[in-house]
């Protein structure tokens, strides 16, 4: 027989905690189930790959709530289990082990699983979970040399924590430049050659194409035929949604789950927020999907709110940032190195803004070693005024 829930919330991330917010804003009896595959209370990502290594905050902190908020908010917790089948004609769940739980409304904030390579199983490393952390930290106790392969934001930010523990390092991509699909060439070329000042070996425009496990270490060979021994290869070459039972469910499903303004998926009583959800942004005309915690955080509480009845559009524009080194930004919006692109620096590729414009629209903006800013940068997308010349913008933040 099928447990029964008014609120199911399926994921154990950011997105699912700040739902439960949500919900018992507005109800404060309805029954509340959150399962999460981890065996650990739902916490935030980002320090995985920042401040755990800086020492600006511990393990013990990562939760997004204490096992208390969850008590005190009569929440169900199904820790270490997995949903499998997801029925939406039967409002039902079914998790890795058969048992069924039904629901009035339903929460899919499952985010993703590592991308993987189609060689090397159990011999390279991935990395997503607070689990991984431990692992990968406990082996910079004993080892020494450390390539990442994949040269986006994981990549670099990892490249950086490893080289802060004063390891040796080495990336491998396929680009010609760090983060170049986002940032502006001349800025993609000054933070690659700022990660080589850093003594991190830069291998760009390859990629690994085998990897074997010699002795006690691991041997890459690249499409260029370089062979590279390192002692740990990790993998950051993005994340993979699993979208397979979503869409047996009859979910609509197109680079994520598609959700409208409600954040309400096809399934009208199906909510989907965070990683997972491909939603309208109405400050950029069009749907997007991010993979970032500020997102995660307010369209979890938005999906929260709304199932318990808000009925309210989310039209907040979600910011995300990173930190490379001494190098920090925030951004919001399109970051796309083929748009029309203004930089304005204070300090040339160490302060100032840089804005992406669209047909004379601002469509995103990075707010590079820039703080506080986050919120104007926002109103002005969202003003969507026409600038015929960008430099106009110059000065504007």
């Amino acid at each position: 027989m099928a447990q029964q829930f008014k609120y199911i919330i399926v994921g154990g991330g950011l997105a699912a905690a700040s739902a439960v917010e949500g919900i018992r804003s507005r109800d404060d009896s309805g029954t509340i189930a959150l399962f999460g595959r981890e065996d650990r209370l739902p916490y935030d990502r980002p320090p995985l790959s920042k401040g755990l290594w800086f020492g600006k905050t511990t393990l013990e902190e990562l939760p997004v709530h204490p096992q208390s908020f969850y008590t005190s908010n009569n929440v169900h917790l199904f820790l270490g289990s997995e949903i499998t089948e997801f029925d939406s004609k039967k409002n039902q769940v079914v998790d890795n082990e058969g048992h069924r739980y039904t629901y009035d409304r339903l929460l899919i904030a499952t985010g993703g699983v590592p991308r993987r390579l189609s060689f090397g199983e159990g011999v390279v490393r991935y990395y997503r979970t607070a689990d991984d952390y431990l692992e990968l930290l406990e082996a910079t106790k004993m080892l020494d040399s450390f390539t990442l392969i994949g040269g986006g934001f994981i990549g670099a930010e990892m490249a950086a924590a490893l080289s802060s523990v004063h390891k040796q390092v080495t990336m491998i991509f396929p680009d010609d430049l760090l983060l170049q699909r986002m940032l502006p060439k001349d800025l993609a070329t000054y933070v690659t050659d700022y990660y080589r000042s850093k003594e991190i070996t830069i291998l760009n425009g390859d990629v690994p194409t085998d990897a074997v496990r010699s002795g006690g270490t691991v041997r890459l060979t690249t499409r260029e035929g370089k062979k590279i021994t390192t002692d740990v290869a990790l993998v950051a070459i993005g994340l993979n949604l699993r979208l397979e039972n979503v869409k047996k469910a009859g979910l609509k499903v197109d680079n994520g789950i598609i959700v409208n303004a409600f954040l309400q998926t096809s399934v009208p009583n199906i909510y989907a927020a965070g990683d997972v959800a491909n939603f309208p942004a109405k400050a950029l005309d069009k749907s997007i999907r991010i993979e970032h915690s500020n997102n995660a955080q307010s369209q979890g509480k938005h999906a929260g709110l709304n199932m318990s009845g808000a009925n309210k559009p989310f039209d907040y524009l979600p910011y995300f940032y990173s930190d490379l080194f001494d190098l920090g930004f925030e951004a919001i919006g399109e970051l796309d190195s083929n748009l029309t692109i203004l930089a304005d620096w204070r300090e040339e590729f160490r302060e100032g803004v840089v804005y992406y414009l669209d047909n004379g629209l601002v469509k995103g903006v990075l707010l590079w070693n820039v703080w506080g800013k986050v919120d104007s940068a926002r109103a002005l997308i969202e003003r969507k005024e026409s600038y015929s010349d960008p430099a106009d913008l110059v000065g504007m933040l």
